[in-house]
């Protein structure tokens, strides 16, 4: 992993929202007494969320004190997991997997297609809409290649569709999260490949040609 620092342009100061201040409490509750900082993950995401989706110094010490951790020890959450954005992003911000599955199938295709519309990795473009970072793997392995923009998953790429999803989001358009092709979630995608002898299911189907459970024990 490579080294991450803080942006070198910060606010002021950072608190939460009444509302976000109340949220924040309840998480704590949910930890026994002495076991509050392992509320610490998700505070910081709410943080995050808060202010424009990326993470302030500010911010971090704000959480620490809450917790009563020590500065150093929240920072060094912040800057370990790269689901916390050290700087500004855009409106869009894509994460492209580039762990090994989605490597093999076309993350480099899809990389390329970032360079190209959004522009380097790690920087925000001029309007204020796109930015882009590569990651470590994002747990969608079957349906690669895929990027998550925002909070959501966008798998089964080609340079094609991926081009079209970002002109979408150009256009203020929210494309259809999952596979951008014609896979059901994570079916194969080429439909059924097992078990597709009626045979098999004689004597134990709906009437719709669905198979149904057995009994382990007819007796």
């Amino acid at each position: 992993m490579s080294v991450r620092r803080l942006d070198p342009n910060q606010p002021k100061d950072f608190e939460f929202t009444p509302e976000n201040l109340a949220w924040a409490k309840e998480q704590i509750k949910k930890y026994p007494e002495g076991r509050q900082q392992a509320a610490v993950i998700p505070i910081l995401w709410r943080a995050q969320e808060q202010h424009d989706q990326w993470l302030p110094e500010p911010a971090i010490r704000y959480v620490a004190d809450m917790l009563g951790m020590a500065y150093i020890r929240v920072y060094e959450i912040a800057t370990f997991y790269t689901m916390f954005n050290l700087s500004p992003v855009g409106r869009y911000h894509v994460q492209l997997c580039g762990t090994t599955p989605c490597m093999l199938r076309g993350a480099e295709e899809i990389k390329k297609v970032c360079r190209r519309v959004i522009g380097p990795e790690g920087q925000v473009t001029p309007e204020g809409v796109f930015s882009w970072v590569e990651v470590e793997c994002l747990g969608a392995c079957v349906n690669a290649p895929m990027v998550q923009v925002n909070k959501d998953y966008y798998e089964d790429l080609t340079p094609e569709n991926f081009e079209a999803l970002l002109e979408a989001f150009k256009r203020g358009r929210t494309p259809k999260t999952g596979p951008q092709n014609a896979r059901q979630f994570s079916a194969p995608a080429g439909g059924a490949q097992t078990l597709t002898d009626p045979e098999i299911y004689q004597g134990h189907s709906d009437g719709a040609g669905q198979p149904q459970g057995k009994p382990v024990n007819e007796d």
